[in-house]
């Protein structure tokens, strides 16, 4: 080609000696016009098609593909070696130019093969993630240590063109900047290890309700990757986590809870101990008209009354014998509530219980299980609840215990 342009060059009139200074100029014009007239034809018509069949099929791995833009990258490749390959027809005797002209070009094709694969793991990543294992196991920090492994020998071939060494004699060199590169590569390292063990034991995944006070982090799993765990709070703030961190410290995940499909209630109310007292009969006739305990009133009448004439006990005091208490009733009523209630898990561990008792009173606590773990709908049945609970208290001859304010003094000094 060479040749054929230098006598074309020749037989318009210029000399030997200038026919042969322009004609490898022109042959090289040439060939990078070829170039950019395949990488058109490449982009517009093929790639073109593909796209349009991608976009009509059913799989999704082509729409991966064709969204992290992969083919693009490898349609960059095709030109840049068409030049590579057709350079040395047009400057064979130019040796230090053609040299300067591969170099730069191998360089080229290196960063963008590198792109084109870490693109590619980005789409594998994709179409991992459609798959339901991929919130138990993600791959994010194993995609990212690929990307850095390609990156990594990139940088090497790159290295080896410009000093003009083979990449074998360069690899075998590195045994002396391990310590550096332990250094430099710290933070991924221990990153890839934590990934591995996070992965392993299903320690946390993306969509995981976490809580690390340290960090100030409570809320859901964004994103496990190499290096980083984001997580997004209930108030839209993003708070990132090195990775490491959730291996070498302690961290709270509700996933069981989440998965469990109920949500623990764990709260008590404190009574006024003063207002504890055994049952009379207008007592008794009073609670049995409540819905919830009629049957249980009866039914406890009748068993204390056969176990008291049966120990032949003196029913002329209370103190004799086995009685109901007030706080008895209550925590019976308590506990009939609940069991009627649509959104308690009635499976679940379900307990009404009294505490030790304390110098704010007696804690009466509730320990159920809420059907919904959504939060929002979680809190609105605890509260609902707990309004019920503290408004009928009352109704049992009891007091809320709470410790004396200005107004509870000031009508103690009305009254006197």
């Amino acid at each position: 080609m060479l040749e054929f342009t230098k006598q074309l060059l020749i037989s318009s009139g210029l000399s030997a000696s200038l026919a042969g200074s322009v004609a490898p100029v022109i042959g090289l014009l040439l060939i990078i016009i070829l170039a950019f007239v395949v990488d058109l034809a490449t982009r517009k018509y093929l790639f073109a098609t593909l796209k349009a069949i991608a976009l009509h099929t059913k799989t999704t791995w082509d729409d991966a593909i064709l969204k992290r833009k992969t083919h693009l990258h490898v349609a960059r490749i095709i030109p840049a070696l068409l030049v590579y390959m057709l350079a040395p027809a047009s400057l064979h005797d130019f040796g230090l130019t053609l040299q300067i002209i591969q170099g730069a070009l191998i360089i080229y094709i290196v960063l963008t093969a590198a792109l084109a694969i870490s693109s590619f793991f980005n789409a594998v990543e994709d179409i991992y993630k459609t798959f339901p294992v991929s919130k138990e196991i993600p791959v994010r920090g194993f995609v990212q240590v690929l990307q850095i492994v390609v990156y990594f020998l990139a940088g090497i071939f790159i290295f080896s063109t410009v000093v003009g060494k083979t990449p074998l004699y360069l690899l075998s060199g590195l045994g002396a900047l391990t310590a550096v590169l332990l250094i430099i590569f710290k933070d991924p390292l221990l990153g890839l290890m934590a990934g591995i063990q996070l992965t392993a034991n299903r320690m946390v995944a993306n969509g995981d309700w976490i809580e690390m006070p340290k960090y100030g982090a409570d809320g859901g799993v964004l994103e496990v990757s190499l290096t980083t765990v984001k997580v997004q709070n209930f108030d839209n703030t993003i708070t990132t986590i090195p990775t490491y961190s959730l291996i070498s410290e302690s961290f709270k995940n509700w996933r069981s809870m989440t998965d469990s499909g109920a949500r623990r209630i764990k709260r008590s109310i404190n009574i006024d101990m003063n207002t504890i007292r055994f049952c009379d009969e207008a007592m008794l006739h009073k609670f049995a008209q409540i819905k919830y305990i009629t049957e249980y009133i009866e039914q406890k009448k009748h068993e204390l009354a056969a176990f008291n004439e049966a120990e032949k006990i003196d029913n002329s005091s209370l103190v004799n014998g086995r009685r109901m208490t007030n706080v008895g009733v209550f925590r019976a009523y308590i506990t009939a509530y609940l069991e009627n209630h649509s959104r308690i898990a009635q499976e679940a561990t379900f307990l009404i219980r009294q505490l030790k008792p304390t110098e704010s009173g007696l804690p009466i606590e509730i320990y159920v299980f809420c059907k919904d773990t959504a939060w929002a709908v979680y809190e609105q049945v605890q509260a609902d609840i707990f309004d019920h609970v503290l408004a009928v208290v009352p109704e049992f001859e009891l007091r809320v215990f709470q410790n004396a304010s200005g107004h509870d003094f000031r009508m103690l000094s009305a009254r006197a």
